[in-house]
């Protein structure tokens, strides 16, 4: 049975890009089914909650079973799909990747603030505040450090694509969007992860959108 993941705007939506990514990026199928965010339509509220009990996305349907929440759909889907190697075969880099992950999905709410996830916006800075630098030099320093540590097999933060690419992807967006200034290594992570093709894909299907939440177009 074809697993299903429901997401929302591509555009917009950095906690339905993760798990999109971690699957897509690993190779493992699934159909999209896209249900657009803060509408003035009921229906579109309704549609996510015939998929998800919380009323949010993304959401997994595997069969009978639903699972919500970005860092829960990749942790199902790298123990249903243990070749993908979402995780670190080693015990210490996988209990780091898993560190970063959390951190991402708990933290850095200044930088989510400040620059939120849109694909469409024209690339130009803007002044951050003194949380939000402190946010993107503690993001700076997590991919060094994953990178010095396990980083030997590839280019990405433990040497080949997994689940800490995909949980950081959206703040590969944001530092591009608002031409955050970060230091080389930095930018050659960047490279690294907008040359994926599937990372590609996500990115021109979010610039097809027609969608517009306003008020992440006025920041």
């Amino acid at each position: 049975m074809t697993l299903k993941l429901v997401i929302g705007n591509k555009n917009y939506s950095s906690w339905s890009m993760r798990p999109w990514l971690a699957l897509r990026g690993a190779g493992i199928a699934f159909e999209e089914i896209v249900i657009p965010l803060y509408t003035d339509d009921p229906a579109d509220k309704a549609r996510i909650l015939a998929h998800s009990p919380a009323g949010k996305v993304p959401v997994l349907v595997d069969g009978a079973t639903t699972v919500w929440d970005s860092l829960a759909i990749i942790e199902y889907a790298a123990e249903r799909f243990p070749q993908a190697g979402l995780w670190p075969a080693d015990a210490a880099a996988r209990a780091h990747a898993r560190s970063v992950c959390a951190e991402m999905h708990s933290g850095f709410q200044a930088l989510r603030n400040e620059c939120p996830m849109n694909l469409h916006r024209p690339v130009r800075p803007v002044e951050l505040s003194a949380d939000a630098k402190a946010n993107v030099a503690r993001i700076e320093e997590i991919w060094r450090d994953c990178r010095a540590r396990h980083g030997a097999g590839g280019p990405f933060l433990f040497g080949r694509f997994g689940a800490a690419d995909a949980m950081f992807a959206p703040v590969v967006t944001r530092f591009h969007s608002f031409a955050v200034p970060v230091a080389a290594e930095t930018r050659a992570y960047m490279d690294t992860m907008m040359a994926m093709p599937a990372f590609a894909e996500w990115v021109q299907a979010g610039l097809a959108e027609t969608w517009i939440i306003a008020r992440v177009e006025n920041v």
